[in-house]
């Protein structure tokens, strides 16, 4: 049974699969690691969400204010042997809800061009592409996504 957990960015379940993340994307991203990691620092994100599968930590995805009414997503991540369960698809769905929550209207966010199964979680989850924004213009190697937010 999944349970999603709101929490924050000090929580160890997320620290841990962040540290896994950051593995996987050091492989992905090869020299360019360096240039978008820097972007992924923890301590602007105070709105995490960790799923648990039966107790166990798998999956994660975070936001953290982009602007006065949008949220940039990060740290999207699910362990391997977890994945094609729909985890990811559940976390996006349950940040994009409490962004509502407490009044933002609009999320953006960025992935990489080597990240298919990214890419096709966005588009199925209705984002668009958009020209590359702030520190990503011109970055050949991102892919940045918006979506506006509506209240259900």
């Amino acid at each position: 049974m999944l349970n999603l957990v709101r929490t924050d960015s000090k929580n160890p379940d997320f620290l841990k699969m962040v540290k896994e993340l950051d593995q996987t994307l050091k492989v992905t991203d090869g020299d360019d690691h360096a240039f978008y990691n820097q972007f992924n620092a923890l301590d602007r994100i105070k709105n995490v969400i960790v799923a648990y599968d039966s107790g166990i930590p798998v999956a994660c995805g975070a936001f953290r204010e982009y602007g006065p009414r949008s949220v940039e997503i990060k740290r999207m991540y699910t362990k391997p042997l977890y994945r094609k369960r729909g985890y990811a698809s559940a976390i996006l769905e349950a940040l994009e809800n409490w962004a509502i929550e407490i009044g933002y209207n609009k999320c953006v966010l960025e992935t990489g061009i080597f990240q298919p199964p990214a890419i096709a979680l966005y588009k199925k989850r209705k984002y668009d592409v958009i020209p590359n924004y702030g520190q990503y213009s011109g970055v050949g190697g991102s892919m940045c996504f918006l979506k506006y937010l509506a209240a259900s």
